[in-house]
């Protein structure tokens, strides 16, 4: 008997703070208008996507101390973005991720409730940390928080929220206009909570919301980092995107579930994906080698160097060869707050390693970055990348994919144009939306067995 198809989860990242972004190229729009926003969110309602995803950026990204205006920098506030495009979708999830380190639990719970009334059940909160001081100098407690205790934070931070969230049940209000009598409940939204991170007690002024709370991601991929999703995320923001590693990523997480008494439904692996789509597969790998070449420019390439170099290498010819010096290792970063920066743990070994790749290939700094740095995950036609994507879901590399198009706002209209119907054809991806909210896209039950009360306005 054979197994039965899984149906493919589908998410759009409107590409704003990262390197996949051309910003350049004649076809990109404002990441700041509000259009642009909107055209970008209603391509993905009309493909039935589960929702949009939008990422966060909580300081202007600086390198040798000036302002990084090779990549898009800057970005609207997120609740203020998300609770716009409530206004102009109806079935579209609307995610956003909001810092727990810098924030407090009372006003992110306040906004996401608020967020998910006006939406009517689509909201979703990706919980993020932040691991450097460099970040938090914008904060009233910039850098206050040693990095070993961020994920625990978190957790408090989220377990705190959820309890302001269940602070209502969802039949406190009657409104009764003729008795005058508004609460079932008098202690409706009374909360206390007193823990290592938090100590507050008061009342919540948000009744419950469509959802009861909002679906719950988590982007870490340390081991702290998945302990955290399988423990308390319903969706984990996976960057494992071949069908090897995400084979295995997916297996890791899933199987903590049971520590927790949860089962593997309960917890979605969306890996984050680019694509280059063209009409034949020939045209879409050279299509993707521009690409690649317009997110790696020559200036670009030289700033990329210098995250591991720890040096000033503008003098340098990006079309030439790589520096023959060695990284700085004993001074402050050049690249502080740039999450790259991590990757790089021993930057010698990796000069070693660079100059080696260099010399075997005939690089230069440019080709080495572009050779190196991120690529797109797919590439090819309509019906190879719509079968590409089916063969991960159904292998169990993901449980679908929030995919990141290179060119804002119109970057993801040919996917939803070719694609889409392709995926629906196979009988692995829905013709319509089936509930009103989030969770119901995703397939995830609402929070305690509550059902789907909803909150009187």
């Amino acid at each position: 008997m054979s197994k039965p198809l899984k149906q493919i989860h589908l998410a759009a990242h409107f590409p704003g703070v990262n390197n996949t972004t051309v910003w350049s190229d004649p076809a990109s729009g404002s990441h700041i208008d509000f259009s642009s926003f909107a055209h970008f969110a209603r391509t993905a309602e009309r493909a039935k996507f589960d929702f949009l995803f939008l990422a966060e950026g909580l300081r202007l990204r600086e390198q040798g101390g000036k302002i990084y205006d090779l990549d898009v920098v800057g970005r609207p506030d997120t609740f203020t973005v998300l609770s716009a495009l409530a206004a102009v979708t109806e079935h579209l999830g609307l995610t956003g991720t909001i810092n727990s380190t810098f924030n407090e639990p009372y006003e992110v719970a306040r906004q996401f409730a608020s967020l998910d009334h006006l939406s009517g059940g689509r909201a979703a909160w990706n919980v993020v940390t932040s691991w450097d001081a460099f970040t938090g100098e914008n904060f009233r407690r910039g850098g206050f928080l040693p990095q070993e205790e961020r994920y625990s934070r978190a957790k408090e931070f989220l377990a705190t929220a959820h309890e302001l969230f269940d602070s209502w049940h969802g039949d406190e209000i009657l409104a009764d206009q003729e008795t005058g009598r508004f609460l079932s409940d008098a202690k409706a939204g009374a909360f206390v909570h007193r823990g290592q991170h938090f100590d507050i007690h008061g009342r919540f002024n948000v009744p419950r919301s469509p959802q009861g709370r909002p679906v719950i991601f988590q982007a870490g991929d340390s081991e702290e980092g998945r302990e955290f999703a399988a423990s308390d995320a319903d969706a984990i923001f996976s960057r494992h995107t071949t069908l090897e590693a995400g084979r295995a990523f997916y297996t890791d997480v899933k199987r903590r579930l049971a520590k927790y008494g949860r089962r593997p439904d309960q917890l979605l692996i969306l890996p984050a994906a680019t694509f280059t789509l063209a009409d034949t597969d020939a045209e879409a790998r050279e299509l993707a080698k521009e690409v690649r070449r317009q997110q790696v420019s020559g200036a670009t390439a030289l700033r990329h160097l210098e995250f591991v170099w720890n040096r000033d290498l503008s003098g340098y010819d990006p079309d030439g060869p790589l520096p023959d010096i060695d990284p700085d290792v004993t001074s402050r970063h050049i690249a502080e707050g740039r999450a790259q920066v991590r990757m790089y743990r021993d930057p010698l070994a990796t000069a070693r390693e660079w100059r080696e790749l260099a010399a075997a290939h005939n690089w230069s700094i440019r080709d080495l970055v572009i050779e190196t740095g991120n690529r797109q995950n797919f590439i090819g036609s309509a019906g190879t990348i719509a079968r590409t994507i089916d063969e991960y879901v159904q292998n169990d590399a993901s449980d679908g994919f929030i995919l990141v198009p290179h060119v804002t706002p119109t970057g993801l209209d040919a996917f939803a144009d070719k694609v889409v119907p392709l995926l629906q054809e196979r009988g692995v991806f829905r013709t319509d939306y089936e509930g009103p909210t989030l969770r119901d896209h995703l397939g995830l039950a609402h929070p305690d067995g509550l059902g789907d009360r909803r909150a009187a306005s």
